[in-house]
């Protein structure tokens, strides 16, 4: 088994592959079959890394140098210094606007280097595609936990966290999930919604994704907590990359039994259904959404 030297993770967000990613990635193991150490080096398809401005962009590890704007005839050049000489390409690195200054590495960008990433943890580092590697990174750790302990302790945790929405109004989580636990009637229904109307937003879309699994696990929680036994995704259709990702990540979770009836052996049963949307809803009004 050959050893691997590098890994290169090329972002396969919207903005890169309209970008041309697609295309540098096929010149790129193009390169690395024609070098001979195509078994040596890991290419890797990842989220939206925040930086589309730039794209397409790669990161090379285990060195960590950010590469940016990126054309297929770049890769020869990649492979040929980068990988077999261990040269940085300086003409590909991310350039400060104003002074020039030269940045090899992601994480010393100012815009990137001031934030904490939580929601987006996993975008630009694991590949969307793949179950095996969003539980590499404690994937469905948090749904195993929450099975193990009563819905109303589920809320309690939610309630303790101060976690709230994110659409403007800062609406309390946990206290909306207690409402509708405590709501009479069934069936229950939890809805992602991942269509956005704000002109230009793209919030849901990058996650959807860049970490299809994350939002499924989230939902399954939701949906244990306040007593329903099935979730529908709505995205909008013109989010096709979010979609083929999402339905991909519901066949994985399917397979391993993380969706479906009896769910770990808890006999918490969870299924999930992914609706296209034809357009936007008016801001606030859920019940067009719901309907």
């Amino acid at each position: 088994m050959a050893i691997v030297r590098a890994n290169v993770l090329i972002c396969a967000g919207s903005a890169c592959v309209s970008s041309r990613a697609y295309e540098f990635k096929d010149a790129l193991l193009k390169a690395l079959e024609e070098a001979g150490i195509r078994e040596e080096v890991n290419v890797v398809d990842t989220g939206c890394v925040g930086t589309c401005d730039l794209g397409p962009v790669a990161i090379v590890y285990p060195d960590g140098v950010f590469y940016v704007r990126l054309k297929p005839e770049d890769a020869k050049t990649i492979v040929n210094e980068h990988l077999l000489k261990g040269r940085v390409v300086n003409r590909l690195l991310y350039q400060k606007p104003m002074t020039k200054e030269v940045f090899p590495s992601l994480s010393e960008i100012d815009f990137v280097a001031r934030q904490k990433r939580i929601v987006l943890r996993n975008m630009g580092i694991i590949n969307p595609e793949s179950i095996e590697e969003y539980i590499a990174r404690e994937g469905y750790q948090a749904l195993a936990k929450a099975l193990t302990m009563t819905p109303e302790e589920v809320i309690d945790t939610v309630k303790r966290s101060g976690l709230r929405g994110r659409g403007g109004a800062g609406f309390p989580t946990g206290l909306k999930w207690e409402l509708a636990r405590k709501a009479i009637g069934s069936p229950k229904y939890v809805i992602c919604n991942g269509d956005e109307g704000d002109p230009g937003a793209f919030m849901d879309r990058s996650i959807l994704e860049g970490d299809p699994h994350s939002v499924i696990e989230g939902m399954m929680i939701a949906g244990y907590a306040i007593g329903a036994s099935k979730g529908f995704f709505y995205v909008r259709a013109e989010y096709p990359l979010a979609i083929e990702r999402l339905e991909l990540a519901l066949e994985q979770a399917r397979s391993y039994g993380l969706i479906g009836e009896n769910i770990l052996g808890t006999g918490f049963s969870f299924d999930i259904e992914l609706r296209r949307g034809s357009g936007a809803f008016v801001c606030g009004e859920e019940t067009a959404l719901i309907a």
